[in-house]
């Protein structure tokens, strides 16, 4: 369950982001589809406050073209923060559009 002040801005990124699905709807949350067969699935929930502070638990994403889906979280109105490497393990820091932090890594 992420936080958030605007529900349907959320659906619509992560949904696009990770090809999820809107899979039950209540007024104040949002449940997506799974992420994979076996995996888990997303789920919103409208809070009154904005996020003030550093996530606690983020959100790791492998791909085969980091720089393909950091520049499709921009273009879906999320945000580059930091990349970083080491070790030669890269990934890239972003925020989606209400600021939440995560991460797109190189799948290994």
């Amino acid at each position: 369950m992420i936080d958030c002040n605007d529900l349907d801005e959320m659906v619509a990124f992560w949904g696009e982001l990770l090809d999820l699905e809107e899979r039950a709807r209540y007024p104040s949350f949002v449940f997506m589809s799974t992420v994979s067969t076996d995996g888990p699935s997303l789920a919103f929930q409208v809070v009154p406050e904005p996020k003030t502070v550093k996530n606690r638990v983020h959100i790791d994403l492998a791909a085969d073209d980091r720089e393909k889906v950091v520049a499709k979280v921009v273009e879906l109105g999320g945000k580059r923060v930091d990349d970083h490497e080491i070790e030669g393990f890269h990934w890239t820091i972003c925020t989606d559009p209400q600021g939440n932090e995560f991460d797109v890594a190189d799948a290994e």
